[in-house]
């Protein structure tokens, strides 16, 4: 994974419709990561070919170790939770080894959650995991970006989740996902965002040779992030026919005094509605 940069600074602003501004230090690094220029398209060419398959390497090196769990998504979306009266359904998109479903299933919500991944080897572990049931999880890969997902679950479904998803996939693919997302929901779903903003942390500290296009870049491992703007993600999602509900940039501050990181996080959040 790329290197941590622990020289970023907090700076509260909303220059440019952002949380925070870039120090003289971090615009520099912005100059550094395209003083070589963007990646041969040849490459490019050979990222996208092999994209589930840097997917799968990474899920074999990290099994289910990298990410948390993700026990913060019914305190920022509480629509997941509902009212409980009525047994809901929610496909999960990109749900990796299952960091955001698990912590739904433990929560014992009245849900029923679809999960796809574009990994085979992260949907494996998903029904490794001790609490899977096909009674309340039904786990399955796709490539979101051209797969009928709606043939794929077998219904309309009240939510669609993206959680850091949209950010792996190649920008030119953006309305065709949405679009795909779009025909698996009944109509008031809704769908739920959580994504990478423009100078995130991690944005701030590729290094020169990693950048793709304009705030999308590779990874070391071969996999890639897109960073988005606020009036980005609500253009995409209008043009593919939601209505808004909410979208805004989210900061969270990374502190580890150990390493010496005191750093900001950005992120996108964002909710849309199918109109009924």
């Amino acid at each position: 994974m790329e290197s941590l940069d622990t020289s970023l600074k907090e700076e509260t602003s909303t220059e440019g419709n952002h949380f925070r501004t870039l120090t003289p230090a971090e615009r520099e690094k912005l100059e550094l990561q395209s003083s070589r220029g963007l990646l041969p398209q040849f490459q490019q060419d050979k990222l996208e070919r092999e994209a589930a398959k840097n997917w799968d390497k990474f899920y074999k090196r990290n099994e289910t170790r990298f990410f948390k769990d993700r026990h913060w998504t019914t305190r920022e979306f509480e629509e997941i939770a509902g009212d409980g009266t009525r047994k809901r359904t929610l496909l999960e998109v990109g749900c990796g080894v299952g960091n955001f479903l698990y912590p739904l299933i433990e929560d014992q919500l009245n849900l029923f959650v679809y999960a796809c991944d574009f990994s085979d080897r992260a949907v494996q572990f998903v029904k490794e995991h001790p609490l899977y049931c096909e009674d309340k999880v039904k786990a399955f890969t796709s490539d979101i970006t051209k797969d009928d997902l709606l043939s794929q679950v077998g219904e309309a479904v009240d939510i669609v989740s993206m959680i850091f998803v949209l950010s792996a996939i190649h920008p030119s693919k953006f309305s065709n996902t949405i679009q795909n997302i779009y025909k698996c929901l009944l109509p008031g779903g809704m769908v739920l965002i959580r994504d990478y903003a423009i100078y995130d942390m991690a944005m701030l500290r590729f290094g020169p040779g990693s950048k793709l296009a304009d705030r999308f870049y590779v990874r070391q491992d071969g996999t890639r992030s897109y960073y988005f703007t606020e009036e980005e993600v609500k253009d995409l999602f209008e043009g593919a026919g939601f209505q808004l509900a909410s979208n805004s940039y989210v900061t969270r501050q990374t502190i580890n005094k150990k390493e010496g990181i005191d750093a900001q996080r950005i992120f996108i959040q964002a909710k849309f509605v199918k109109p009924r």
